[in-house]
Parts: C-alpha cells; sequence; structure tokens
C-alpha cells in the first residue's frame, strides 16, 4: 500500500490497511514519505514500512533524478511486492507513483484516478462516478481498498487505530489532564499561539491540569504556550510517545494536523481549530466526539493554503480562548453541542 504524505494522512489509511491485511493472512508493505513513515510504523496491520519522497509530493521537493526514481524501484523489488493499492486525496494523482511501481515489476495496482489510466491501473476507480468526492478521508481510502477486493475483518467498525501506545505516566502521571498541541505544519492551520496560552490559564483557573505538546523544533512555542500553567513536554516524545499521552488525555485541543488524526486514533475526543483551507468532512477528526471551531465559510475555504490568503487570518483567529474551554468542557463531560451534532448529520 502506498500513502506519500503527512502523518495524519497516513493515520486515516488506517481502516483501508487493516481490510489489506485481513485477519493477519496478508503481509502489508507500507510505501511513505518521510513524515508519514512513523506512522504507519503504528499501524496495525503494517509488516513493512518503505520510506521514500515523492518529488510531486513532499515539499521542498527533492530532484527528480533516475537515481532517485531507481532507488525507489530497488525497494520496492527488495520487498518483493507484487500488488499495490495506492491511497491519494482529491487533488493527487495515482498515476506518477504506478508508472515506477509498474517498472518495479508490480503486477496488479489500484487506485483513483479523475484521469485515463490506461494500462497504469488494474482497478481505476472514477472520483465523482464511482464514489462522491465529499467524504471522510478514511472512508475515501477504504473505498479504493475495497474496489481492489478487500474488506474490513468480521467485527472492524473501521474507525483509526493505533498499535502498541506505551504507557507514558513517567511523563503525565495519572491524574486526568487536557492536552494542547500548538503547533501546525501548515501555517494556515495554526490557531495564534497567545490564543492557545490564555486557553491554558483558563483551564487551569477552571480546575484542569493542562499538558502542552509538541515536536524538536516547537519547544519554543510549547513553552510560551505553557506558561506558568502548563506541563510542557514539547521535544519530548516521538509519534509513539505522543499517541501514549493522547490516549491518557481527557481532550486534545489541536489545528487540523496530524496529532488530531492521531487522538481520533486512541479514541480522545478533540476541539479542533479547523481552518477551512481543507473540506472539515474530508479531514476533521474521524470517528471520535469533535467541537468544531472556526469559521468554515471563511474566505480560505478549500484554497489548500499553506500560508493565509485573508489578512488578519480570521477563520482562527476570531475564535476566542473562552470558545475552547467550554468547548472542552462539553467534550469532558460529554455533552455535544450544536456544532458537533451538525457536523455529525453532514458527515
Amino acid at each position: 500500500m502506498a500513502r506519500l504524505d503527512s502523518a495524519g494522512d497516513v493515520l486515516l489509511a488506517g481502516p483501508a490497511v487493516r481490510a489489506v491485511a485481513g485477519d493477519g493472512e496478508r503481509d502489508v508493505v507500507m510505501l511513505c514519505g518521510p513524515q508519514g513513515a512513523p506512522a504507519a510504523a503504528l499501524l496495525p496491520g503494517v509488516t513493512e514500512v518503505l520510506t521514500w519522497a515523492a518529488p510531486w509530493i513532499v515539499d521542498p521537493a527533492p530532484p527528480v533524478t533516475a537515481d532517485h526514481l531507481q532507488a525507489l524501484q530497488d525497494l520496492v523489488a527488495d520487498a518483493d511486492v507484487d500488488r499495490a493499492v495506492i491511497l491519494t486525496s482529491f487533488h493527487q494523482s495515482p498515476l506518477p507513483l504506478a508508472l515506477q511501481l509498474r517498472l518495479a515489476g508490480v503486477e496488479f495496482i489500484a487506485g483513483a484516478s479523475v484521469d485515463f489510466a490506461g494500462s497504469l491501473l488494474d482497478v481505476r476507480l472514477k472520483p465523482g462516478e464511482d464514489f462522491p468526492e465529499d467524504q471522510p478521508e478514511a472512508e475515501r481510502a477504504l473505498t479504493i481498498a475495497r474496489a481492489a477486493g478487500y474488506e474490513l475483518p468480521d467485527g472492524d467498525p473501521g474507525l483509526l487505530r493505533v498499535r502498541d501506545v506505551p504507557d507514558v505516566t513517567d511523563l503525565v502521571c495519572t491524574d486526568p489532564y487536557v492536552v494542547v498541541h500548538p503547533g501546525a505544519a501548515v501555517p494556515a492551520r495554526a490557531w495564534p499561539a497567545e490564543r492557545h496560552r490564555a486557553t491554558v490559564d483558563l483551564l487551569a483557573d477552571a480546575g484542569h491540569r493542562v499538558v502542552v505538546t509538541g515536536g524538536p523544533g516547537e519547544r519554543e512555542l510549547t513553552a510560551y504556550v505553557a506558561g506558568e500553567h502548563g506541563l510542557d513536554l514539547g521535544g519530548r516524545t516521538d509519534l509513539r510517545g505522543l499517541s501514549g499521552i493522547l490516549a491518557g488525555a481527557e481532550v486534545l485541543i489541536s489545528g487540523n494536523t496530524g496529532p488530531a488524526h492521531l487522538s481520533a486514533a486512541v479514541g480522545t475526543p478533540v476541539v479542533s481549530l479547523f481552518s477551512p483551507v481543507v473540506p472539515a468532512l474530508r479531514w476533521a477528526p474521524y470517528g471520535v466526539p469533535v467541537e468544531l471551531l472556526g469559521d468554515q465559510n471563511a474566505p480560505c475555504r478549500g484554497t489548500r493554503a499553506r500560508n493565509c490568503p485573508v489578512p488578519g487570518h480570521p477563520c482562527l483567529a476570531d475564535v476566542a480562548p473562552e470558545e475552547v474551554a467550554e468547548a472542552v468542557e462539553r467534550l469532558a463531560h460529554r455533552v455535544p453541542s450544536l456544532s458537533s451534532r451538525r457536523e455529525k448529520r453532514n458527515a
């Protein structure tokens, strides 16, 4: 199987991976980009992870050279792959990868493509004809796997899951806590840091213990957001360790970024500060209670912008810390808001 982009996208492929793996009778080799490979290692059903930076996916893109393309073909051939399911989002084509897989000797390839695929795909789904584009990304991926002939094992509800969630009580102790993850790989999806910090203060005043998480490059951000009232764990865990922190949390506060999907995979509700540069119907946290905050009809809607094209970033900057703190209380007490109910009806 292949999913060449981010960790969040790979986590959303989890149900499709389990369908291909079946009840363990099939080995699943997962081909990922550098950002997604750590997430693939957490997915039940994955037996091996191959990492390769696709020039049409990774930003900044590696140069297209014969050596770089040959490296992919060698990886695939050495793994003895004979069938491939290529998972893509609506704006991506499976055809560049399908061509490389053919040259590596893969005999059967399935994917979804709006373009004529010729002999590159043995199973081609046409988005908009064979399945609707407006559906959760996890269901889109599962649809592609099913078209290739794979079904979820009996009793598998098709939710996100990860394996080997670690015990992290040495980091967070055993008292209840709320996680705040202020970072985002894409600036357009980030809520202002000062709003995160104010939310930490509000939650602490309300009696919540707050844990702030982030990657090694976000230590300055997490230290600022944690302030005097939060436990700063910035840079102190890898993705697997973060799964343990999220599994023990009451609620996660996050933008539409990878940790939101990791939270869904361990069953933890999410206050989602969701920038509408991509559709919430497709990329909101899947299968867990969600409070969706942010103007989903803002002018940036559907632009896929990395940097906000609207001065002031109003889709998220207009969300007040008080709104986030109230959403945490609703999720912590399992009281659905109007926005949560509306999202569920529209899903």
